[in-house]
């Protein structure tokens, strides 16, 4: 028999992270157990897919990388090794045709994410990986991993681990950051914890959040200065929700948001409401006669507002800025959102911080303890929806499992 089928390695977290790491030791030859505190496996997983699967991104891959912001450099050689080609194909294998949709992001054809993850966990299982839910990891003690499980607590000693347990959002999913505490007891440097592709909260009127909370500002050009020079713009949608803003636009700016926050206390986002005409254009249909219409009438006949971008002007100008033409068009073109704090991270998309990099090798294995692996959100990286979040997840679950079958084979 080979000697690799008595070694056993662990994979603690059942999502895409450690499912990937699972399916890569597996194919060298090795015992896999997975563990996982939640009753089934790819929770978080489900739940994303549920507006559609969106696996990866299609373009260049020059422009992917810089979606991870700081992190590229650190996760360009997984990102490169295990890129969207290599996802396509890895979904085909497991009888999931994909498709490129018009925004360059890649789903399968059914848009589904419980088909993949019904035929990935059966394909495991036929790899002999072994499941145990209701798993959740505690403690680390003398070379032994503790659990808990619904028949009390065991301890296991693998000769390899790769942990994938998730950042510290969407709690009731099982990624609950605990994990970071324990780490930490045993030396490994762990970045805070901050909400990443989230909502931002800001007070509104009473009158404004009762009447337009869940209705979307469309077609919007959102500017955000960055603390390190220049600006970022992304043109989209977002929605206004009762106690401030979410949606795909904010989440693409939540890391620009959030660092303006930490540093001056706010943020200021601003919107072009009009991103298709210019300020001369708005100042000259401003200007233009409107009898006995009221002004809300004439933004929306003139310049084609909605009514929620006329409400957003009532409530955030004073009256003598919606009375002198100049600087209304000046405030359509460009107008500031102060945003107060970030709505709480266990709301959030995902997480940002987690094991730093600099505790990890090219293998991502940790440095102070051979022989154990990190991946997926567990790190520290950050990234838009989209398809960045599940790729990363899905590069770094395989070389984290490719750096445990060879850590293995030389050990």
């Amino acid at each position: 028999m080979n000697s690799r089928s008595h070694q056993i390695v662990a994979v603690i977290g059942a999502g895409p992270a450690g499912l990937m790491a699972a399916e890569q030791i597996a194919n060298a030859g090795y015992q896999v157990h997975v563990y996982d505190a939640m009753p089934s496996a790819g929770r978080k997983f489900l739940l994303a897919g549920k507006s559609g699967m969106n696996l990866t991104h299609a373009e260049e891959f020059e422009k992917f990388i810089r979606r991870y912001r700081e992190r590229s450099q650190d996760l360009q050689d997984y990102l490169q090794r295990f890129d969207a080609e290599e996802i396509r194909s890895w979904a085909k294998k497991l009888g999931i045709e994909t498709f490129i949709g018009s925004s360059g992001r890649i789903f399968p054809v059914d848009m589904k994410a419980a088909p993949l993850l019904r035929a990935w966990l059966h394909h495991l299982r036929e790899q002999g990986v072994q499941f145990h839910m209701r798993h959740k990891w505690i403690a680390y003690e003398k070379s032994t991993l503790i659990f808990t499980t619904p028949d009390g607590a065991i301890n296991i000693q693998p000769d390899a681990v790769v942990f994938a347990m998730g950042g510290a959002s969407w709690k009731r999913l099982g990624s609950d950051g605990m994990w970071a505490a324990i780490l930490e007891q045993n030396g490994i440097a762990i970045s805070p914890f901050q909400a990443s592709n989230c909502g931002f909260m800001r007070e509104w009127s009473a009158h404004f959040s009762e009447r337009f909370a869940g209705t979307p500002l469309t077609n919007v050009l959102a500017t955000v200065k960055s603390l390190t020079g220049g600006n970022l713009s992304r043109q989209g949608q977002f929605v206004i929700t009762e106690r401030g803003v979410e949606g795909s636009l904010i989440y693409a700016l939540s890391a620009e948001l959030r660092n303006q926050i930490r540093a001056n206390t706010y943020a200021e986002l601003v919107l072009d409401l009009l991103p298709g005409k210019s300020n001369a254009r708005v100042l000259d249909e401003l200007d233009s006669p409107r009898g006995s219409r009221s002004l809300s009438s004439h933004l929306r006949s003139k310049l084609g507002l909605h009514p929620v971008h006329c409400a957003l002007l009532y409530e955030l100008l004073t009256e003598a800025e919606l009375k002198d033409n100049a600087v209304l068009a000046a405030k359509i073109k460009a107008l500031p959102i102060r945003l107060d704090k970030t709505c709480p991270i266990d709301e959030a998309i995902s997480s940002a911080g987690g094991v730093d990099f600099s505790e990890l090798d090219k293998d991502l294995m940790l440095k102070a303890h051979p022989g154990w692996f990190c991946a997926g959100e567990m790190l520290d990286w950050e990234a838009p929806t989209g398809g960045y979040l599940l790729s990363a997840c899905f590069a770094t679950g395989a070389a984290a499992g490719r750096g445990v079958s060879e850590w293995l084979a030389s050990h």
